[in-house]
């Protein structure tokens, strides 16, 4: 077996939507693959390969995280965990700030006891960026960071934190502002999930054939999880330390033409519904990556097509909703 698939990553969050996908692809590339769970057993929704060792650990406990750090001694390491819905950190803006630098923190903080040090991917997002000033709207990685949301100043503190490791303690760190992704397994508090929930559910009967939506007129950069997963594994195989990469297709379909394809995929006859309960209290109106700088350092582009995403997410969700009585 070439040494490269002998090599060990711990990925924290693993039963988490990307880490899920993640987990595929390394296990599906031979890797020995390690992650964090929180609760006793994993999401039963992130279906995890037998081959996948898990752990369950509070990434805010210090001396659980430098155990479980000195127990895998991890070559690579993918760190996903985080509270991860913008409109949600409304409800707690302290709580998801602190929860959110301070597992990396503790996580961080291990790696760099580790002789020799990992390389270690910490995934930000492009919600950092906000609205940006003026008229920009295709954002590339020296846009000025202006989060709107409690999440964003979150990741923007953990996207800090992780440059700081990387300038004080050498830690190889490689910093991933991903935008939207969607896809299989995603919770139903994102757009295309709850779209696709709605629907299976209207199809099957187990809801009134009207489907509820926030803003529709946001548009929104869209990758497929499984593309975002390939992205990952480049950006700590091949990515610089310390520096910073956007991920993300480059086009910004507006949610109601999502929608509306998504619906040319049922034969149910759905009504839509705004309702205000879903609306974020504050939303760039488009969000556009520029991952020009990844894509001449790894030559990633994305190769699952929105249609194959949403179908694939509507499948998902049909299967999902008829094994619940």
């Amino acid at each position: 077996m070439p040494r490269e698939r002998l090599r060990r990553c711990l990925v924290t969050g693993i039963d988490g939507f990307a880490g899920s996908h993640l987990s595929d692809l390394l296990t599906r590339r031979r890797y020995s693959v390690h992650g964090t769970i929180r609760r006793p057993q994993a999401d039963p929704r992130a279906e995890l390969s037998a081959q996948v060792v898990t752990y369950r650990v509070d990434l805010l406990e210090q001396g659980a995280v430098e155990a479980l750090v000195q127990e895998v001694r991890p070559q690579w390491v993918f760190h996903l965990a985080a509270l991860s819905s913008p409109a949600a950190s409304w409800d707690d803006p302290g709580g998801t700030i602190a929860t959110n630098a301070g597992l990396e923190a503790n996580v961080l903080g291990a790696l760099v006891r580790l002789d020799p040090m990992p390389r270690v991917l910490v995934v930000g997002s492009g919600d950092e960026y906000g609205r940006p000033a003026g008229r920009a709207r295709r954002l590339d990685e020296d846009t000025p960071l202006r989060p709107l949301t409690p999440y964003g100043v979150s990741k923007v503190a953990q996207d800090l934190l992780a440059l700081q490791y990387h300038l004080s303690h050498g830690l190889p760190a490689i910093r991933v502002r991903p935008f939207n992704h969607a896809g299989p397994r995603q919770a139903p508090q994102f757009a295309i999930a709850s779209f696709a929930q709605q629907i299976a559910r209207i199809e099957l009967g187990k809801q009134e054939a009207t489907l509820k939506v926030g803003n529709l007129g946001a548009r929104r950069d869209f990758t497929d999880v499984r593309d975002i997963a390939l992205a990952y594994l480049l950006a700590v195989a091949k990515g610089r330390p310390g520096e910073v990469y956007n991920i993300g297709s480059g086009s910004a379909p507006a949610l109601r033409d999502v929608l509306a394809r998504l619906l040319t995929m049922t034969r149910a006859k759905v009504a839509v519904e705004v309702d205000p309960s879903r609306t974020r209290t504050a939303e760039a109106d488009v969000y556009v990556c520029d991952a020009r700088r990844f894509q001449r350092l790894t030559g990633w582009r994305p190769r699952i097509a929105l249609d194959r995403t949403l179908r694939d997410t509507l499948n998902y969700w049909r299967r999902s909703e008829r094994s619940v009585a």
